[in-house]
């Protein structure tokens, strides 16, 4: 009887001396783990600190660029428009409005057409040439186009012309100025742009016969 009760004594104490290192073994482990994830997310933490300094960096420095490009193109601008001025300014139906050169329809088109006549093609030769002069100069790094607006009066277009109404007519106008540009100027196709407002944006609002011109 005594035996077996030692027997079962030393029993016990094995068991729970093996459940005690178990749990010893899980504390460890899970603390390892603890540790590991602890270093993943330090580590991925600062990854992304550095992404976003480098965006940021990055951002200032195309930004800065634009600016850079901005004032660069400006100064070109005025030099363009200074030029234009002492070419134009005597010149009846042309004139400078802000940042753009407007022609008066008929310095450059019959009434109704659509065509350049030899007049309206030689003050656009002007222009082209003073164009080219200054754009040789720009860094090849800057962006630019020329756009060439076309409008018209709110008159109806006349019966029997090959124009619907005058969205067709200042498209069309705008167009043969382009195309004028660039096949008898020479100047580069992706620097030039073709827009028709109709009568929807007039360069003068004003209602008389002067301002249909």
């Amino acid at each position: 009887s005594s035996s077996s009760s030692s027997s079962s004594s030393s029993s016990s104490s094995s068991s729970s001396s093996s459940a005690s290192s178990s749990n010893n073994v899980k504390i460890t482990n899970l603390g390892s783990e603890l540790n590991v994830a602890l270093a993943q997310v330090a580590a991925e933490s600062k990854r992304n600190l550095a992404l976003e300094a480098a965006e940021k960096q990055r951002l200032e420095e195309e930004k800065a660029r634009l600016e850079a490009e901005a004032k660069t193109l400006e100064r070109y601008k005025s030099d363009f428009f200074g030029s234009l001025r002492g070419l134009l300014e005597d010149i009846d139906g042309v004139s400078i409005v802000g940042d753009r050169f407007v022609f008066s329809s008929e310095v450059l088109f019959a009434s109704g057409r659509a065509e350049l006549t030899a007049a309206g093609r030689q003050e656009i030769s002007k222009v082209a040439n003073i164009l080219k002069d200054v754009t040789q100069e720009i860094p090849q790094n800057i962006d630019w186009v020329l756009q060439v607006d076309g409008h018209t009066d709110d008159q109806p277009i006349l019966p029997g012309s090959r124009f619907q109404n005058n969205w067709e007519l200042s498209q069309a106008r705008a167009l043969s100025v382009v195309l004028y540009l660039m096949t008898s100027e020479q100047m580069p196709p992706r620097r030039l742009s073709a827009n028709g407002f109709g009568e929807y944006q007039p360069i003068n609002p004003a209602n008389s016969r002067k301002c249909f011109r």
